[in-house]
């Protein structure tokens, strides 16, 4: 009987990525005052997913028989160019969160490898998903503006942590408004909006409207930033005067005002899925006919919106947008050696012990 030695490991383990935790305060202090190289940078993810260069699949919704107004959504995604970067955003919305002084939304991102697929950072992403969301509203609002006068009254219907970031990107990339009007069911959160522009220093003149229709009829730009979940806006005629619209949540716009407009959206697959307002046109008219085209359309000349009736951006929200936002403040915190590298947190590395 003869026994063998087991052949020895070929060399060592290669070394997997540190792992790092980045937090909310970080995130903030990344971005705070860059709107415009933002701006910028969202366009850049933007182009690269609408030339090609990123993975992007649908959004995955868990949902919960017992709590229908709840939900949390992953966004996976991976994105080339300049970013090189994989990744997946979860974030949760529970509407109840804001009668008890919380935001509504909360997400985290993890950021991986492409090497060797390993994580190595997780940050929190509400300010990542707040921030990209207001990047490529105030591109869009820029973009599809041309042609038109520059809006100078702005109306928010929704008053809330979105609606705070899109009014800071619109004010540093346009310039400020005269008027600013508000409008949310919550009396509440709209007197902590007003407080807040106050406080900011922003020396528009702020009205309080008592109805979505007023609002919409006194605003030549127009932010719908709402947790509606079926469309509340019905009449077209609101719309009569031709406004800008940044149609943020998605869901407040019935298919008849959508037909009445000149409708751009930042992808066309995913805006037409989970009962979108754009879905609904799809599904009430069996065409995508009303669509005239995408932000990328606009960004490359490729289309001109029509100046002569109301022009609505309904963009879906892309989670390379969340890797290109999320890769920039990971970057700044690590050239400045501050990233939290959570020690040993891979463990176990050799297949064989």
């Amino acid at each position: 009987m003869t026994t063998t030695q087991p052949p020895q490991p070929a060399g060592p383990a290669a070394a997997a990525p540190e792992f790092a935790v980045i937090t909310g305060a970080q995130v903030e202090r990344a971005l705070h005052g860059r709107e415009k190289q933002l701006v910028e940078l969202a366009e850049d993810a933007y182009l690269l997913h609408a030339a090609g260069d990123s993975v992007n699949p649908p959004s995955h919704f868990l949902r919960f028989p017992d709590r229908p107004a709840d939900r949390i959504i992953a966004l996976p995604a991976s994105l080339g160019g300049r970013f090189r970067v994989d990744g997946l955003k979860w974030i949760s919305s529970v509407p109840g969160n804001v009668t008890a002084g919380l935001p509504r939304a909360s997400a985290v991102l993890i950021l991986n490898d492409r090497a060797t697929g390993y994580p190595f950072a997780c940050l929190e992403s509400s300010i990542i998903s707040a921030t990209r969301t207001a990047a490529l509203a105030a591109s869009a609002a820029t973009r599809l503006g041309r042609g038109r006068p520059r809006p100078t009254r702005v109306g928010y219907v929704g008053t809330g942590l979105i609606a705070r970031y899109v009014h800071r990107f619109l004010t540093a990339t346009g310039g400020p408004f005269d008027t600013i009007g508000l409008y949310d069911l919550s009396p509440q959160s709209t007197a902590g909006f007003h407080r807040h522009l106050h406080t900011a220093g922003d020396t528009a003149r702020v009205t309080v409207h008592d109805s979505t229709e007023k609002l919409v009829r006194a605003s030549d730009l127009v932010v719908f930033a709402t947790v509606a979940a079926r469309p509340h806006v019905t009449d077209p005629a609101w719309f009569a005067h031709h406004p800008l619209v940044l149609h943020l949540s998605l869901r407040d716009l019935a298919p008849e005002v959508l037909l009445t407009a000149a409708n751009i959206v930042d992808d066309i697959a995913h805006c037409l899925t989970a009962d979108t307002s754009p879905h609904l046109a799809e599904q009430l008219t069996g065409s995508r006919d009303f669509l005239d085209g995408t932000l990328a359309d606009v960004l490359h000349d490729r289309l001109r919106p029509p100046p002569d009736r109301p022009l609505v951006f309904s963009p879906f929200g892309l989670g390379v947008l969340d890797l290109a936002v999320g890769k920039f403040v990971y970057d700044q915190a690590a050239a400045a050696g501050q990233t939290h590298v959570i020690d040993g947190f891979f463990h176990d590395l050799r297949r064989h012990g």
